[in-house]
Formats: structure tokens, C-alpha cells, sequence
């Protein structure tokens, strides 16, 4: 190996002794090396091939019963003052936290090979882009970081030339509950992950270090690390504005990075592509405005939901060259989940279906494909600069209390609304699914540091002089007394999007409200949506009283994350709840 990558050649030598690695294997990322890894896994049963006449070159991997989403209680963040953690994260002392990983990586590799996996987060030439290399004993996870991130020889290449990198060690180890831990260390720019082999967990270069490790980094180089999406938004007059949208996980990203708009829309000339569906690093251009890449290069998306109805997009990207993880399969070997056509006859555990046990794809099983398969794909995703954001939307899961969109009056009131977030919990997490809980920027299980500080440098942007996307927040899932849900959702999401965009252009029209700047009915585009004005009514309601015990959530919230929470946030949060006041009283 090149002399300048000396330091990575003995740490991976240093690793593979500490392990005791059968052998050393670097990865290249060429399609040779993949097929030579896939027919590895079909030969171990780490993958069974899927129906090769109508799903080529497709495979699927079943995960232990007990690895099958993030351990969000088992992750920590370990910088050397518990505080800069924040109460946002699990904290352990680095020493300890080195300690416990060292003991457990000990051996742990004994009888099997050691692959090194070079990866660039983001396009291999771009500025904006940040390289790794993780050290793994899963092959699962070496075809899938060869799907999710630029791999190989080309980002081996720019560490070289650059010579700094994020270290990623990672071992399935027994697959033990008990003997599971998602280490990171920011101050060093180091993850150590051990126990699991689910994706978020073992798939280094996505949560671990495009958004921990990441924002980190962000925030001392003075850029944004975000769990957002990117799509274009292409008008009939030609223009295309880029939004950025956080959701949390499993609450329609896909879905909406991959929107279609209804036919109607698509006549008039309206067309979305796609820059990314879960990650976005943002930077300050030369001419104010924020540019953003993806990070990853391949998508990582919640198989339940993904249907003919809800995301073609999506579903036409699937038939080939894919990974299937914890789906069931139908009796001619198809993939199979809840929302498709058919029947299934296997189950995700490889068992035969049976209702009694549950649903036949777990609920947050998953495929891996590469971006580039998406219909929608952006041909800017690979531009070095990044795109320019119009917009960015902030959503979740809210049954009640948030209309459909509103926009907010100024940066600092984003922030706000970004910090104020809060969403029915989903599968994509180990606990209880359909709790409320606060998750600002559906950064909560994701930001690397103190969610104060956090706050406080989004805020800072707000003091650069810089030309910033405008905020908006919307909610797709308000639910009328019958509990059914009051908006039809996804493409008709695109009637939301048409306002958001005539915002940011200086066309559209909206009323005030102490909460937020709304639309009247009449500035959206509805025509031929068969929606009661009832409902449409209730779409947009602001009701006072209960923003009112809402706000003073928030204020205990932000009281709960101690001093180090600017006060320009308390500022504008009692701005809203006087307003508020007001407005009941008038």
C-alpha cells in the first residue's frame, strides 16, 4: 500500500491482531468483488437469491430475531465532558467506553476475514464530501456500503490524498442482546460498533457517521449535518427549487423524496426529482445560499408502505440488483410485505406465514438499491457543489393540534419550529410504537452533541448575513373525530408543495397566526380533491388552547436541556405564547 496511508495500514493491522482475523481482505469496490461477496453469503446462507425472472440479481438477508432496528439505548456518544453529550444522548466516559469495546472486539474475529471498506460520504470529488473506512466481519455489510456510499478504490484514493478519515470498527460478534453497543467519539472522529448487524447500527458510514460523527464536525467547520431528504421541484416555467425535508424515520421520507405528481399537475409541466430521501449536508455557497449534497449514494428505505399506490417511484427501483432484509417472500420467491399484491408464503424468519405469528415482513424491514435506479433520480445528485435550497420543511406524525403546512416568520422562528418537532414514534426504533415524543429536527436519536448547543448553532446562521431558506412545517397525518386521516397524502402532497414554492418565489398569499403563517383555502390548489370544507377547515385550524399547553411543553422541553440553550430561542418562544394570549383574549 502507498506509503501515505501508512497510519491506516497499521491500524488495520493493529485491529486484525487485536481480532484475530482469519485474513485481511481490502475492498476495491468493483462489480467482481460483489459478485465474489454474494456468492460467499448464498453459499453461508447469509442471502437467498429471489426469483431471477422477476427480480434479477435481487437477494435476501434475514437478520437474528433480536437485531432488527437501532438500539437507540445501546448507543452512546462518548466525548470527555458528559455535559457537551448533552441529555440528548447516552453518554459514557471515552476511557470506559474504550475499555468495554476493546475487551469485546478481543478475538472476535477468530475464523473469519477482516474487510477493510473505503467509503466517501457524498460525490467522490465534491468539497462537501467526508471519507471513512470501516473495518467489518460482515460481508453483508460490505455489499451494502458498496450500495449506500462511493466505495472503494476511489475513496481509497482521496483518503490518500487527503489523509484524514472517520474510523469505523464493526463486528457482528455473537449476535448477543446482552453484548451490543454503538460507541462513538466525536473528538476523535471514531466508531466502534459490536453485537448487530441491522443497518443503522452496522452500516457505519449512515446514522453513525453521516449524522453523529458528522454534525460534529458541522459544527466546528461551520456546516449542517441534517436527517433530511432533497428533491427538486421542477415548475412549468422551468425553474427547479430544492427542498430540504426532516422527517423521523418511517414517517413518508421516501415517499416524498420520490413524490409523483397527480396527473393534472404533471400536465401543467410539474415534475419532482430526486437528490436524496434521508441524509443532507448543508454548506454556505459564494453566493449566501445553502447548497446541499446526499451523503449517501443508494437508499436504505422501510419496506412496509412501499406499494403501487404509495411510491411507484420506489417499487419500480426494486426489481433489480437489490437486498431485501426481513421481508417475506411469496411461494415463487418474490419479495413480499404488507401492501403488495399476492400472498405470502414465507415469513421474514424464513418461517411459513401464519398470521398467529405476527406480520409476514417486519415492520421495519428494509431494502438496499442504488440511488441511481430511482426513475426519479436527480442528475445534480452527483454535482460537486451541491444544490441550492429553496426551502426546508420540517414534519412528523401528529394526530391533532398541527395543520397541514404553515411557514415560519423569520429564521429564528424555524429554528423554533425545527426545535419544537415532535412525532408518533415508528418501528424503525426498538420500544413502543405510537407514542408522542420530542424529536426536534427528527434529529433525537441522531445529533452528536448537545441538543443546546445544537439549537444554538443552527441559530448562528441567522447572524452570517446569508440568504437562508425559508422554514415551513407541515403535517400530513391530522386525523377528524373518526380518526381517519383528514389529508389523502402523498402525490397530493404536491398541492403543499406548489404553496411552499410560490412562498419562496414571492406569489403566494397566506394569513398570520401566532403559531405560524398559514394558507386560506383559496391559496391552495385544490381543485378535484373531494375533501368536505369541514375538513379542509380542520386542515388549517390554529386552536389557541391547545397551542397553548402545547408551547408550554416546549418551554419545559427546552428547561429540561438546562442553561446552555440560547435564550434567543426562550425569546422567541414566549413571543409565540404572548401572541397566543392575545389573540384568546381578543
Amino acid at each position: 500500500m502507498p506509503s501515505k496511508l501508512e497510519a491506516l495500514n497499521q491500524w488495520v493491522e493493529q485491529i486484525a491482531a487485536h481480532t484475530a482475523a482469519a485474513s485481511i481482505y481490502w475492498c476495491d469496490g468493483s462489480e467482481v468483488e460483489r459478485e465474489r461477496l454474494t456468492a460467499l453469503m448464498l453459499e453461508t446462507g447469509d442471502l437467498h437469491a429471489l426469483n431471477p425472472e422477476t427480480h434479477p440479481d435481487c437477494y435476501l438477508h434475514r437478520s437474528h430475531p433480536s437485531d432488527v432496528a437501532r438500539v437507540e439505548h445501546l448507543t452512546f456518544v462518548c466525548t470527555a465532558e458528559r455535559e457537551d453529550a448533552g441529555p440528548n444522548n447516552h453518554w459514557m466516559a471515552p476511557a470506559e467506553a474504550r475499555a468495554k469495546m476493546h475487551a469485546l472486539f478481543e478475538g472476535c474475529m477468530r475464523g473469519r476475514i477482516l474487510y477493510v471498506v473505503p467509503y466517501c460520504m457524498g460525490p467522490i470529488d465534491s468539497p462537501l464530501s467526508r471519507c471513512g473506512v470501516e473495518i467489518t466481519d460482515s460481508p453483508y455489510v460490505a455489499v451494502n456500503m458498496g450500495l449506500m456510499t462511493r466505495m472503494g478504490a476511489a475513496a481509497l484514493a482521496r483518503i490518500e490524498s487527503e489523509g484524514h478519515f472517520v474510523k469505523g470498527l464493526h463486528s457482528i460478534g455473537e449476535l448477543d442482546p446482552e453484548r451490543r453497543f454503538i460507541m462513538h467519539f466525536p473528538e476523535s472522529l471514531e466508531i466502534q460498533s459490536y453485537g448487530s448487524g441491522y443497518g443503522g447500527n452496522a452500516l457505519l458510514g449512515k446514522k453513525c457517521h453521516a449524522l453523529r460523527i458528522a454534525s460534529h464536525q458541522a459544527r466546528g467547520e461551520g456546516w449542517l449535518a441534517e436527517h433530511m431528504l432533497i428533491l427538486g421541484i421542477q415548475t412549468p416555467r422551468g425553474d427547479t427549487h430544492y427542498v430540504a425535508a426532516a422527517f423521523p424515520s418511517a414517517c413518508g421520507k421516501t415517499n416524498l423524496a420520490m413524490l409523483i405528481p397527480p396527473e393534472g399537475y404533471l400536465r401543467a409541466g410539474w415534475k419532482i426529482t430526486t437528490v436524496g430521501d434521508d441524509i443532507a449536508w448543508m454548506q454556505p455557497g459564494p453566493d449566501g445560499r445553502l447548497y446541499a449534497i446526499n451523503p449517501e449514494a443508494g437508499f436504505f428505505g422501510v419496506a412496509p408502505g412501499t406499494s403501487a399506490s404509495t411510491n411507484p417511484n420506489a417499487l419500480a427501483m426494486l426489481n433489480r440488483r437489490a437486498i431485501f432484509t426481513n421481508t417475506g417472500v411469496t411461494a415463487d420467491n418474490q419479495p413480499w410485505w404488507e401492501g403488495l399484491p399476492g400472498m405470502p408464503s414465507k415469513d421474514w424468519q424464513g418461517r411459513d406465514f401464519d398470521p398467529v405469528n405476527g406480520p409476514a415482513a417486519h415492520p421495519n424491514s428494509r431494502f438496499t438499491v442504488s440511488a441511481k435506479q430511482c426513475p426519479s433520480h436527480s442528475p445534480e445528485a452527483e454535482s460537486q457543489a451541491g444544490v441550492p435550497i429553496s426551502a426546508i420543511i420540517f414534519g412528523g406524525r401528529r394526530a391533532s393540534l398541527v395543520p397541514l403546512v404553515m411557514e415560519a416568520e423569520d429564521w429564528s422562528h424555524g429554528v423554533l419550529m425545527g426545535a419544537s418537532m415532535a412525532s408518533e414514534t415508528t418501528a424503525a426504533a426498538t420500544g413502543a410504537v405510537g407514542v408522542v415524543r420530542r424529536d426536534p429536527m427528527a434529529m433525537k436519536p441522531f445529533c452528536g452533541y448537545h441538543f443546546a448547543d445544537y439549537f444554538g448553532h443552527w441559530l448562528s446562521f441567522g447572524q452570517r448575513g446569508l440568504k437562508l431558506p425559508r422554514v415551513f412545517n407541515v403535517n400530513w397525518f391530522r386525523k377528524g373525530a373518526d380518526g381517519k386521516f383528514l389529508w389523502p397524502g402523498f402525490g397530493e402532497n404536491m398541492r403543499v408543495l406548489e404553496w411552499i414554492i410560490a412562498r419562496c418565489e414571492g406569489r403566494a398569499e397566506a394569513e398570520a397566526t401566532p403559531v405560524g403563517t398559514l394558507p386560506r383555502l383559496q391559496d391552495l390548489h385544490l381543485d378535484g380533491l373531494g375533501i368536505e370544507a369541514a375538513a379542509l377547515d380542520q386542515l388549517l385550524a390554529v386552536e389557541s388552547g391547545a397551542w397553548e399547553t402545547e408551547l408550554g411543553e416546549v418551554a419545559a422541553f427546552l428547561r429540561e436541556l438546562g442553561p446552555r440553550v440560547p435564550s434567543e430561542l426562550h425569546v422567541e418562544l414566549e413571543r409565540r405564547r404572548s401572541a397566543l394570549r392575545e389573540r384568546a383574549a381578543a
